[in-house]
């Protein structure tokens, strides 16, 4: 199996579990469909045998039906959910701060691990048209983080295809780096 973690953070956003596609339009961008399901409130692992109680578990857990709908990356991953409702999704402007200094970064890391010129080459050339088509389709997206929260790291992008049902995630391939496990 491998994981993908995000260079500059070291969480792992991605698996080979996904069907990983190259982005039509930009051969910076990967894309993988994912799927939305009912996961039950605070679901969490719990060891058979395990006294809740003595292991700090809430004994009076109202609502112990309540579920939420969330994205398999998101759960899979324990990402984080930028909610504009909350007022957590940054502004259009913001986030192109953010991908600018991102930008940086990746290069930046690049360089650093000794890749080639011409990965380089293709992530300098590619990068502007990328995050115009990005930036294009701000509003369409559920932005997620990962789980560090670290603020220079990528942020993982939700849209949905042109069926309106299937979510996808979009991701920087430069801004990750294979573990196999």
């Amino acid at each position: 199996m491998i994981i993908y973690t995000d260079i500059v953070s070291g969480d792992e956003v991605l698996s080979d579990t996904f069907k990983i596609q190259e982005d039509s339009d930009s051969k910076l961008l990967w894309t993988c469909d994912c799927r939305k399901y009912l996961k039950k409130k605070n679901e969490d692992f719990e060891l058979e045998g395990a006294n809740p109680s003595a292991e700090g578990g809430d004994d009076d857990a109202g609502g112990e039906g309540e579920a939420v709908m969330v994205h398999d990356i998101e759960d899979q991953f324990r990402l984080v959910w930028l909610k504009t409702e909350e007022g957590m999704k940054p502004s259009k402007d913001a986030f192109k701060s953010h991908l600018k200094n991102y930008m940086k970064k990746v290069l930046a890391r690049l360089t650093e691990t000794g890749a080639s010129k011409e990965t380089i080459d293709e992530f300098k050339a590619g990068a502007p048209a990328a995050v115009k088509k990005i930036l294009g389709n701000y509003d369409n997206y559920d932005v997620l983080m990962g789980q560090s929260m670290d603020g220079d790291a990528m942020h993982i992008l939700i849209d949905f295809r042109e069926d309106g049902v299937t979510p996808f995630a979009t991701l920087w391939k430069h801004g990750l780096q294979e573990v196999k496990v």
